[in-house]
């Protein structure tokens, strides 16, 4: 009898994707409390809303959102436990920026050819961030396809959802002229800017220490996307009035800012307002990049950007565990969305 062509033999591997689910399991179940209905392996997940009944108009906030091309760095130097990190925390911010509060996470991991242990780094990642702030990991989807994805290739993918009471929405309509722009710190690039990082540093060994940087290159632009769910919930916890807030991603801070500001306003920044990192310093002169286009590729060493009236200042500024600076303020739009100082000659 001649042999039976299997799955295996057209490039999938059933048994890996079992071993994928086994080795991520317990990372995933820890982050299921008892809203949790139905457990790792089922269809769908089932979430119970019986927690949220103090809520008098409950709203949902959903996003979904990648990594880029940060997952090609980290596939090439197989340090892939931070994408998953990186996946949850961006989206946890991104709908944070509207006031809510995350509760659910579902992701997508794509390749050519399944690495049981791989995946299960990067899942395990997205279950570290989830319990961090308090979001269950409900359920994913684990693809292998070979064909379509190049040799070595891994591509992820996550939705989170959220959940805000309808009069607690921060919705950006209470932004004022006079009101100040504080900013919170980013981690890294977080996972924006990784394709023009990739392109001008193609011929620099990344995972060697570099004199000039002071540090191994891999170690600063792998650090994970921060999630500011403590920091923008301490904001609550004092008291604090917050009229809008900036996730400062893709576009940096010419296209961001916008995202919240009606025609009439602007927003200023001052670019002196805080110390640049030197990664991006480094990267810039290793690429001849202007000024203008690192603000408009990378956060620059400021991740989220946080609009609160001027007699909130000091009560932000005097609590140190939130660290922040004040970057700015709101003008009236008299040309463009954004205005910097000092401003760009190029």
């Amino acid at each position: 009898m001649t042999d039976r062509t299997t799955y295996k033999d057209a490039g999938v591997d059933i048994d890996a994707g079992n071993r994928a689910v086994a080795l991520m399991k317990d990372s995933v179940s820890a982050t299921h409390g008892s809203a949790v209905l139905a457990g790792v392996g089922a269809f769908g997940g089932l979430f119970s809303l019986d927690g949220f009944s103090k809520l008098k108009q409950p709203v949902l906030a959903a996003s979904t959102d990648g990594v880029g091309t940060k997952v090609r760095l980290a596939t090439r130097y197989n340090r892939l436990d931070g994408i998953g990190q990186d996946l949850v925390n961006h989206c946890i911010n991104d709908i944070m920026v509207q006031g809510a509060m995350p509760i659910f996470f579902l992701d997508y991991v794509a390749s050519s050819r399944l690495d049981p242990e791989q995946i299960a780094a990067i899942v395990t990642g997205m279950a570290t961030a989830c319990r961090a702030s308090n979001c269950a990991l409900l359920g994913g989807e684990t693809a292998e396809m070979p064909g379509v994805y190049n040799e070595g290739e891994v591509d992820v993918v996550g939705t989170i959802i959220g959940i805000v009471d309808r009069d607690k929405i921060v919705d950006s309509a209470n932004i004022k002229v006079g009101d100040v722009v504080l900013g919170l710190p980013s981690a890294s690039p977080h996972t924006n800017g990784y394709s023009l990082i990739r392109h001008v540093l193609r011929d620099v060994q990344l995972d060697q220490f570099d004199e000039d940087l002071g540090a191994v290159p891999l170690d600063l632009l792998l650090e994970p996307h921060r999630s500011y769910f403590n920091q923008l919930f301490g904001f609550e916890e004092l008291g604090v009035k917050v009229n809008g807030m900036v996730h400062v991603t893709g576009g940096g801070y010419f296209e961001n800012p916008p995202r919240v500001l009606s025609d009439e306003l602007a927003m200023h920044i001052d670019r002196d307002a805080w110390e640049v990192p030197k990664l991006y310093r480094w990267i810039q002169e290793k690429g001849g990049i202007s000024d203008a286009e690192m603000y408009r590729v990378f956060n620059m060493g400021v991740g989220m950007l946080v609009i609160v009236p001027p007699d909130q200042v000091n009560r932000v500024l005097s609590n140190t565990g939130l660290n922040v600076s004040v970057v700015g303020k709101i003008t009236e739009r008299t040309d463009a969305a954004v205005t910097f100082s000092p401003s760009f000659d190029d």
